[in-house]
């Protein structure tokens, strides 16, 4: 029988959703950056190789320290909030603003 680490898995998926939110808020960023700016190519590709490193970097000292249930958390709240984003992504918004 496997032995969950309930702990380890809630720390992973405590840092795993600090850090996707920040990656998700990020690409936004980038992409607005990069639809506003005049070289568009650079703006994103620096923005991918400083989030991809960032997300990475973060999930490789997660796994050192707190091991693979850590890693395991950290995994499934990047993939939540991934279709969160994705989500909030998809609703249309308004040319004129709420009202």
């Amino acid at each position: 029988m496997i032995v969950v680490q309930w702990s380890a898995l809630g720390l992973g998926a405590a840092a795993g959703t600090l850090v996707s939110a920040f990656f998700f808020l990020g690409l936004a960023y980038g992409m607005r950056s990069a639809l506003q700016g005049e070289n568009t190519i650079a703006t994103l590709a620096v923005s991918a190789v400083l989030r991809i490193a960032a997300l990475l970097g973060i999930g490789w000292f997660v796994v050192t320290q707190a091991g693979p249930w850590a890693f395991a958390g950290y995994g499934i709240a990047f993939f939540v909030c991934r279709r969160i984003a994705t989500t909030i992504a998809r609703v249309p918004v308004q040319a004129g603003g709420a009202k």
